[in-house]
């Protein structure tokens, strides 16, 4: 299945340990492409990737991208 190239996008890089949290939100980080620290990954800008950050919003931080 192909994904739509939209033009927005979001990186996201983890600045914390899923270590002694809910396992809920180390899936969310795994869903995010995530599981060391230091790790960035662009995502596609879409409502349910946001909400992920905003599930583990403590764990990661949005980078913003000088282009």
């Amino acid at each position: 299945m192909a994904e739509k190239k939209t033009g927005k996008t979001v990186t996201v890089e983890q600045i914390a340990s899923p270590i002694r949290r809910p396992a809920d939100q180390r899936a969310t980080l795994v869903g995010l492409g995530l599981n060391k620290v230091g790790r960035r990954r662009t995502l596609v800008d879409t409502p349910e990737v946001r909400g992920m950050i905003g599930k583990v919003h403590h764990l990661v931080r949005v980078v913003e991208e000088t282009a």
